[in-house]
């Protein structure tokens, strides 16, 4: 059963996403200056290490500037230190608040994910654990049959240019070297690039999609910002439109990018309406996500659902035809209420 969560929850929620969002220094955690030398002449690194993968990025030579520079960095490092304590306490209290926390290997990889700097550059959070973060977002606890997931879905465009540094993320050698487990799942052809990755032993996962262009093909599309593969989705660009953040209650609080609620609520209807036979069960779960996203939607946010229906309207008569279907499994009362914000006639294709 949904259940709201308390003013005082919903307040603390504001003032962590606003803590991360204007963080007043980097933490350094994983970072370290690293001399070295070279030629006769010492050399200063910059090192990050995520797991048991290393990367360095050159400073300069050892020169009183540099040395300053490592100086004053060390020094923010510092700086931070009161701001991340402050954002474990509030952590903490959303945790006892009756907020939807992530779990220990799952607060691991989406701090892997963060630290790797795939929200930085438009990596986005959806599935499952997108929706578990819009309860949070929204002032809610949703029914735990909804939230419950071992796959982390995330959603990148091929057409990234730009990485952290001008440098590619590199996320499927960050997760493979992450001492975490993770192991490469083959595809049905063995020939064809994985997009999928699991921790051995477990059914945690992280997949990697991305938007569909053109003909339909299951081939997967080489991201070359994030160097790994993405399993092509039909309509996933409709999410991916209108990403906004989010924080993930779990360490200091992990920042993430995830589709507009209201999107994500429509295109569960679409989704549920193109799953197979065989996952029917998955399909009802779409319809179930998005019936209490409508429902809390519908009631403090109705502006957000018209836009999305708005942005709806332009998509490929395919996804508005599935779209309307999708909505045609939704409680008497859920419809009702959408029939009451959206436009005259669009649940039945007058819009």
């Amino acid at each position: 059963m949904m259940e709201n969560l308390s003013e005082s929850a919903k307040l603390l929620y504001a003032q962590l996403l606003s803590q991360c969002l204007h963080a007043s220094a980097p933490s350094g955690r994983g970072l370290s200056f690293v001399g070295k030398k070279i030629r006769g002449g010492a050399h200063w690194y910059l090192q990050l290490t995520v797991g048991s993968r290393k990367t360095q990025h050159y400073l300069g030579p050892d020169t009183e500037e540099v040395r300053n520079l490592i100086q004053k960095e060390k020094a923010l490092w510092q700086r931070a230190k009161p701001d991340i304590a402050s954002r474990e306490r509030l952590v903490a209290m959303l945790a006892s608040g009756g907020a939807q926390t992530l779990g220990g290997a799952e607060a691991r990889v989406f701090e892997l994910l963060e630290r790797t700097g795939v929200f930085l550059v438009g990596g986005v959070l959806v599935g499952s654990h997108a929706f578990s973060a819009y309860g949070n977002m929204l002032g809610v606890r949703w029914d735990t049959e909804t939230t419950r997931t071992q796959d982390v879905d995330l959603a990148a465009d091929r057409h990234v240019q730009i990485a952290v540094q001008n440098k590619p993320i590199r996320l499927r050698e960050a997760l493979l070297k992450s001492d975490m487990g993770f192991i490469e799942v083959p595809a049905l052809d063995r020939k064809t690039p994985s997009t999928k990755f699991r921790i051995m032993g477990r059914e945690l996962s992280v997949d990697i999609l991305t938007p569909m262009v053109g003909r339909t093909s299951t081939k997967p599309v080489h991201l070359a910002a994030f160097e790994t593969y993405a399993e092509p989705v039909r309509f996933l660009d409709y999410l991916m439109e209108d990403a906004q953040e989010a924080v993930l209650i779990a360490k200091g609080g992990i920042l993430v990018n995830v589709p507009a609620p209201a999107r994500y609520a429509f295109h569960k209807l679409v989704t549920s309406q193109r799953r197979p036979a065989a996952f029917q069960v998955k399909g009802a779960k779409d319809t179930r996500q998005a019936e209490q996203l409508l429902i809390v939607l519908a009631q403090d946010r109705p502006g957000d659902l018209r836009l999305a229906w708005r942005a709806a309207s332009r998509q490929p008569d395919k996804f508005r035809r599935q779209l309307r279907v999708g909505a045609g499994m939704l409680s008497s009362e859920v419809r009702a209420r959408l029939k009451g914000i959206l436009p005259k006639g669009a649940l039945d294709g007058k819009d």
